[in-house]
């Protein structure tokens, strides 16, 4: 694969709190890059200023959560023209922004579940049972499945502690379903099998809890609906170079988006790699596929 460019930072770690997730997924893309022929630069982001050694041709941007997903860090890239990968600093903000992507699924027509918004004080008028998550958070923070009125007090507060506002989301009971996009190629879909069917923090990052089956066993006709549902999302939000696309899909047969994750997980557990692999792309390939998109 042609090299456009030689020296290359990756952004890892963060100030969201998902540092911990960037930390190993940021290590393993500057593995990748390296083993594919790149001189990298690893650079733990500690603060919200840009600080990159001379000589950086582009940016790999691994931070997941605020800062790094939020648009700002690409606002910051822009304003000093050095390519970087992954989606702008536009499309970055209104994805990472939970109610703004909900408000244009509805308005492009993308499948989605109802959702009502709450602030501190605010009485829940959907019923039961229901998934509640904070605005703008990932890897699963402050998400809660609540069934029983008794675990709705609890599971409200805590999302709330983490934006001070929150969506209530309808629970789809069915498949847990994800879609990974590398440029114009829809990765092959996988299915999600949690502990308990709930995919939180720890079934995402804990070694060998959590089965995941690729290509997912769903048959042709709801594998060609979801990946024309990611591909759709993908292109509302104005998504560039690589995402990942999460999505139910009911008993009968129904797909509902979720959201779209700009930057997803690059760690051993993650995602993005499983179905890249399924697809025939070696980690380091996946690695340089995307830089090259920057």
């Amino acid at each position: 694969m042609n090299k456009r460019f030689r020296r290359v930072a990756v952004l890892k770690g963060g100030v969201s709190r998902e540092r911990e997730v960037s930390l190993r997924s940021g290590a393993a893309v500057a593995g990748g890059l390296r083993a594919a022929g790149y001189d990298v630069a690893e650079i733990d982001v500690r603060d919200r200023e840009l600080h990159l050694p001379a000589g950086i041709e582009a940016v790999f941007v691994v931070l997941h959560g605020d800062y790094g997903e939020d648009g700002t860090v690409q606002r910051q890239l822009e304003e000093r023209g050095i390519p970087f990968t992954g989606s702008g600093s536009r499309s970055s903000a209104r994805t990472f922004d939970k109610l703004v992507s909900k408000q244009l699924f509805v308005r492009e027509r993308i499948p989605t579940p109802d959702y009502e918004v709450l602030g501190p004080g605010g009485r829940r008028s959907m019923p039961l049972p229901v998934v509640v998550k904070p605005v703008r958070q990932g890897s699963s923070l402050g998400v809660h499945r609540v069934f029983d009125e008794a675990e709705w007090p609890p599971a409200f507060e805590e999302s709330l502690g983490y934006e001070g506002q929150v969506i209530v989301e309808t629970f789809i009971p069915g498949r847990e379903l994800t879609v990974g996009i590398v440029g114009d190629q829809v990765l092959p879909m996988i299915e999600i099998r949690a502990p308990e069917g709930y995919y939180d923090y720890k079934a995402k990052y804990t070694a060998g809890v959590t089965e995941y089956l690729v290509p997912a066993p769903v048959g042709a006709d709801a594998t060609l609906l979801c990946m024309d549902l990611a591909r759709r999302t993908f292109n509302a939000l104005e998504g560039r170079g690589m995402g990942r696309v999460d999505l139910r899909m009911s008993d009968d047969g129904r797909a509902y988006v979720l959201e779209l994750n700009s930057i997803p997980g690059f760690t051993e557990t993650s995602l993005l790699p499983k179905a890249a692999r399924a697809a025939g792309i070696a980690f380091p390939e996946l690695c340089e596929r995307i830089l090259n998109l920057a």
